[in-house]
């Protein structure tokens, strides 16, 4: 780039502030001084190294709407001929949102990224634009617009006594109404009683339902509730009160998509803190009042693990003769993780209403 100087302006600049002057010195970097007469230069130029062109980036579309989150992010193609030293969204409430509004930085350089938006106000519209600064400027990409959910809704439900023990629960926006605590009765709905297999060797052979307390102590009664097998969810009695019923996998999942998906759902069903939970206890808020707790698990030999780092609950659904569909929430995530695995392990029961 060249900007030319005229004689007239280097002249009145002479004459207002070396009036007396006829050479002009031109100090070098050597050291040495140039001498020029100033009647002999017609202009001056100078030349500033080129800063490159703005960097070329999109915008990528919104996902994982609830209401108050969401996904988005940004491809930055070409960097423009220098170094994109910045990059993420902004977003406003506003159209043509800029680094000015709420800005997410997402590293530098080239290349796809993706950002988290949280502590969103539900129902409400946003506008989203990727960005990405060099040398030349900031480059924005298109703009994309989304409208958060109406947020969680969860009340107190009406509750249910089953064998001698009062549960509290929670009615979801969606409809469902589920206990707010984990079971622990030790009689199917029409009070024939569920066997307490503590021994191993007993535990290992599976059928019928038995149940027992984390690591045969009763002390986990309160707050963790027992661990049951599969083949006592799956049991035409019905572990569960007359009028609730152990949930499928695709209730699960009507459940966890009312909460905005699987990756932030275990955050909203954990219990606050780290009373219970292991230290980071990610992502826990407990917004859907389900209060999950880290009760742990009974593998298929016996052997107990996991108090304090997850909680697993058994659904009705089998993958297949040996195996059946359970959740699970962890102490270092929130996501709500699907797994299968053998209908002789025991795990945390909930119950939905019908």
């Amino acid at each position: 780039m060249k900007t030319k100087i005229t004689l007239f302006a280097l002249l009145l600049f002479s004459t207002l502030v070396v009036q007396a002057q006829t050479i002009m010195n031109i100090h070098q970097s050597n050291g040495t001084v140039l001498q020029i007469p100033l009647n002999t230069i017609d202009s001056i130029t100078y030349t500033i190294p080129n800063p490159g062109n703005l960097a070329t980036i999109t915008t990528t579309a919104i996902t994982s709407i609830t209401g108050s989150t969401a996904v988005s992010g940004g491809n930055v193609s070409n960097d423009g001929g220098t170094l994109v030293t910045q990059r993420g969204i902004c977003y406003s409430t506003s159209s043509s949102p800029t680094t000015a509004n709420t800005t997410i930085i997402s590293g530098s350089g080239i290349g796809s990224f993706s950002s988290n938006l949280t502590s969103l106000t539900a129902n409400t519209n946003y506008y989203v634009r990727a960005y990405a600064t060099n040398s030349a400027g900031t480059a924005y990409g298109n703009e994309v617009s989304f409208t958060t959910t109406v947020g969680i809704i969860s009340n107190p439900g009406t509750g249910v006594t089953f064998d001698g023990y009062t549960y509290s629960s929670m009615v979801l926006g969606n409809g469902q109404e589920w206990m707010a605590e984990n079971l622990r009765t030790t009689s199917y709905a029409n009070g024939d009683p569920i066997p307490n297999v503590t021994d191993n060797t007993q535990w290992q052979g599976g059928a019928p339902g038995a149940w027992v307390h984390y690591n045969n102590d009763s002390q986990y009664e309160n707050p963790y509730g027992k661990l049951y097998n599969w083949y006592t969810v799956a049991d035409p009695r019905n572990v569960c009160p007359t009028g609730w019923h152990v949930p499928s996998d695709a209730e699960w999942t009507v459940l966890s998509d009312y909460l905005g998906g699987q990756v932030v759902a275990g955050g909203k069903m954990k219990s606050t803190g780290t009373a219970y939970w292991g230290t980071p206890n990610t992502g826990a808020t407990n917004e859907s009042g389900f209060s999950g707790l880290p009760g742990g698990s009974r593998g298929d030999l016996g052997i107990f693990s996991d108090i304090g780092g997850r909680g697993d609950w058994w659904s009705t659904s089998e993958e297949n003769s040996g195996y059946a569909l359970y959740k699970v929430i962890i102490a270092t995530s929130s996501n709500f993780y699907s797994l299968t695995f053998d209908k002789r392990d025991g795990k945390s029961v909930r119950c939905l209403r019908d």
